[in-house]
C-alpha cells in the first residue's frame, strides 16, 4: 500500500475548510468497509465541529452492519441553493453517483471529494484520493484521521479495524507489499481494537436461511474451462424462499476458490425479471474487474461486481465468452 502524501492530506483538509456542512455517502448494498469509511469520515468532521449527514440507500442486510443502519438516512433533506453551494459531498468506497443507488434527492451539482480504492474507479470533475494499492477505503480514511485528528479512541479504532478486516478477508487477501497495512492495524490494536471480538461479530450470528441458500448455491454450481471457473446462480424463487434475511455468497466464494484448479468464481443473482447482480472472485492471476467492467461494474483485480440488465440464461453465455479470453 502506498501511503497518502502530505499534498493529498492538505487537499482534503482544504476541501473540509472550504465548506460549511457535508454529506457523506457510500455505495448501495454496503459492506463493512463502506460503513467504516463513512463513519470514519464522520469522526473527522466531529473533531472539526462541522455538521453532516450520512446517506446510504441500503439495504443493510449483512448481519455485521445491521446495527449501523440508524446512523444513515436514505433521503437528502431539503436544502436551499445557498445551503447546497456551501455543502460538500464526500463519497467513500466508490466513485460514481450511480453506485450510490436509490437515494431520494438530487446529489448532482455538489462540490465533491471521492475517497476510493477500486481499480475501476471512474472519476470526473471532483477532487479525490484514489489508491488501488490500498486494500480498503477505511485504510485511507484511517490515514486521514491520524493526520488530521490524531490517535483514535477504542471505539474509533474498532470501526477502522472492522473496515480493514472486511475487505482483506481478515488478512487473507494481503500480499507481500502489505507492511504498511499491518503497521496501521497495529496502531489500531494499540488504541484498543479487539481483533477476536471483531472477527466474532463479522462471522457469527448468521441466519439459518443463509445456510440453506448456501446449499442451493452449491447444488447449482457447475465448472467450466477444465475446472478453472465455477459458476452458480440464485433465482428469484430461491431469494423468495431463503434470501430475504441476507445471503452468504462470501462463504461460497471461499469454498470454491479452495477447490483444486479453480482460478475464478462467478455468482449470478436474478434481482428482478429483467436485471441481475453479478459477483466475481478470483485467485492471483485472473483480473475479474476487467470482466465486470464489460457489464457496467468494476472493483478489484480479484474481487468485483456488477448490476446489469438481462436474465441468467442470456447473460451467462456472454460472461463465459469473456472468461474464455483469460482462462
Amino acid at each position: 500500500m502506498i501511503l497518502i502524501s502530505k499534498e493529498q492530506i492538505s487537499k482534503f483538509k482544504s476541501f473540509l475548510d472550504s465548506h460549511d456542512s457535508f454529506i457523506i455517502a457510500g455505495h448501495k448494498e454496503p459492506d463493512g468497509d463502506c460503513i467504516s469509511s463513512c463513519i470514519g469520515l464522520s469522526f473527522i468532521l466531529d473533531k472539526m465541529n462541522k455538521p453532516y449527514i450520512m446517506l446510504n440507500a441500503g439495504p443493510f442486510k449483512r448481519n455485521e452492519i445491521k446495527k449501523f443502519a440508524p446512523k444513515f438516512k436514505n433521503a437528502l433533506p431539503f436544502m436551499t441553493q445557498d445551503e447546497r453551494n456551501s455543502c460538500g459531498l464526500i463519497i467513500a468506497d466508490c466513485s460514481e453517483l450511480s453506485r450510490l443507488g436509490d437515494i431520494d434527492g438530487d446529489l448532482k451539482g455538489f462540490s465533491t471529494f471521492i475517497i476510493d480504492h477500486h481499480k475501476t474507479a471512474d472519476v470526473k470533475n471532483s477532487d479525490n484520493i484514489i489508491d488501488p494499492t490500498a486494500p480498503a477505503a477505511s485504510c485511507l480514511v484511517q490515514q486521514l484521521f491520524e493526520s488530521l485528528v490524531g490517535k483514535p479512541s477504542k471505539e474509533q479504532a474498532d470501526i477502522f479495524f472492522f473496515g480493514m478486516a472486511t475487505d482483506t478477508g481478515f488478512f487473507k487477501y494481503l500480499t507481500e507489499d502489505s507492511s504498511e497495512v499491518f503497521k496501521g492495524t497495529a496502531r489500531l490494536v494499540e488504541s484498543g481494537a479487539n481483533p477476536r471480538k471483531i472477527y466474532q461479530e463479522m462471522t457469527g450470528g448468521k441466519q439459518w436461511n443463509t445456510r440453506k441458500l448456501l446449499g442451493i448455491m452449491l447444488d447449482h454450481a457447475e465448472r467450466h474451462f477444465n475446472g478453472k471457473l465455477v459458476v452458480t446462480f440464485e433465482t428469484m424463487d430461491d431469494t423468495r424462499k431463503f434470501g430475504q434475511d441476507g445471503r452468504d455468497s462470501d462463504a461460497f466464494y471461499m469454498l470454491m476458490l479452495e477447490v483444486e484448479n479453480v482460478e475464478a468464481v462467478l455468482f449470478i443473482r436474478q434481482e428482478t425479471e429483467f436485471s441481475c447482480t453479478l459477483g466475481f472472485r478470483s485467485r492471483e492471476k485472473c483480473d475479474v474487474s476487467a470482466i465486470a467492467s464489460k457489464f457496467g461494474g468494476g472493483g478489484h483485480k480479484n474481487a468485483a461486481g456488477a448490476s446489469t440488465e438481462g436474465k441468467i440464461e442470456t447473460l451467462l453465455p456472454l460472461i463465459l465468452k469473456e472468461f474464455a479470453k483469460v482462462l
